[in-house]
């Protein structure tokens, strides 16, 4: 069975990209551990934060992966404890977040078990770009010195004719 893909429309040329990223969205995993919150701290930036307890900086990674921020982290085992009873288990994650084009990381810090990741929108200015329109043959570019794309003819020869 063929899935329907929402960016197949002729008027949607080139966002193959936000499809592949959906199809990301998709595949992460819904483990909720760790949980998150993403806050909006202004017009242009955001910040996510993990509840981490117990990982340290040198147990967690961030790398951004084709648009994609990817924060694992890996607790290892002391083996020199004893545990009487072992209810907090050392584990491992990876929470991804997708993100918009132009999103940029402006750094991580890791503060009472919560790392914070913050992420900032640089102004962009709307950009507005017109197209020179050609002439057909009767058109004004020959006489600046261009040629202008010539239709293509198809011959078709008619022998019904008598």
């Amino acid at each position: 069975m063929s899935r329907l893909s929402l960016f197949n429309s002729p008027l949607l040329l080139g966002f193959e990209h936000f499809e592949r990223a959906l199809d990301r969205v998709n595949k992460i995993s819904s483990d909720g551990y760790p949980p998150y919150n993403i806050e909006q701290l202004g017009e242009n930036e955001l910040r996510i934060t993990l509840a981490v307890a117990g990982f340290t900086m040198a147990d967690l990674t961030i790398t951004i992966e084709d648009n994609q921020l990817v924060i694992r982290g890996k607790q290892t085992d002391d083996g020199e404890r004893v545990y009487l009873h072992r209810g907090i288990a050392a584990r491992q994650f990876q929470r991804s977040f997708v993100l918009a084009e132009g999103i940029e990381v402006r750094g991580a810090w890791l503060d009472n078990g919560l790392l914070h990741v913050d992420l900032i929108r640089p102004n962009v200015e709307p950009r507005v770009r017109t197209i020179p329109i050609q002439g057909g043959e009767s058109g004004d570019d020959k006489s600046a010195g261009k040629s202008a794309p010539q239709p293509i003819r198809h011959h078709v020869s008619d022998n019904s004719r008598g």
